[in-house]
């Protein structure tokens, strides 16, 4: 990897954003849904994932790989900015095109289990994957991708999220699969009232 790429540094718009408009609930449900996955403020998004595009390049890939729902919105610019196609793996509606490759992954925000599925004809062996998401938890989501796509043959060159939530530990368990990730905010712990961040930036 270039000594001059740094997947970690902290993005200033964003990390300014959390630090002033997130809000914490029950002290482990960290909000910013206003602006980034429910609520989409387009010109912000572009800023967003255009930077996290400008990471993911080293890599080269030739797809962009994620999941619905909230992820697509990111994924989609990282996928133009790129210029290559975006896939992602169904949540929702999992009826696709056989043949086809599922992952089963546990939901601990709505409890139970959720079925994400890819149609092969879209994830093909030889394929330069990277994965982006929203939000970077436990990891669960990104590591089902990882797996999805690597029984299609595809390559896993990296994965970039918008937020990574360090307590949970997502990070650990993605590189150790050998695949690096790239954000653009790191949430250290939740407070009661705030979100406290690993690399703030100055005002």
């Amino acid at each position: 990897m270039s000594p001059h790429l740094d997947l970690t540094a902290p993005y200033p718009p964003l990390v300014r954003r959390i630090e002033t408009e997130a809000t914490v609930e029950n002290g482990e449900i960290l909000r910013i849904d206003h602006f980034l996955n429910h609520r989409i403020e387009p010109a912000f998004i572009f800023e967003m994932a255009h930077e996290l595009a400008r990471r993911l390049s080293y890599f080269q890939p030739n797809v962009v790989l994620t999941a619905e729902a909230s992820g697509i919105a990111p994924a989609l610019v990282v996928a133009q900015t790129l210029s290559v196609p975006l896939v992602y793996a169904k949540k929702y509606s999992p009826q696709v095109e056989s043949p086809s490759i599922s992952r089963i992954i546990p939901s601990p925000t709505k409890g139970g289990h959720t079925r994400l599925v890819l149609s092969q004809r879209y994830l093909t062996a030889g394929q330069r994957v990277v994965i982006v998401d929203d939000f970077l938890a436990n990891g669960r989501t990104a590591i089902a991708l990882i797996e999805m796509a690597r029984e299609a043959g595809a390559e896993v060159m990296g994965a970039g999220f918008i937020v990574e939530k360090r307590f949970k530990h997502g990070r650990e368990h993605i590189q150790a699969l050998n695949v690096p990730v790239a954000t653009l905010a790191q949430v250290e712990r939740l407070a009661e009232k705030h979100a406290v961040l690993t690399q703030p930036v100055e005002a």
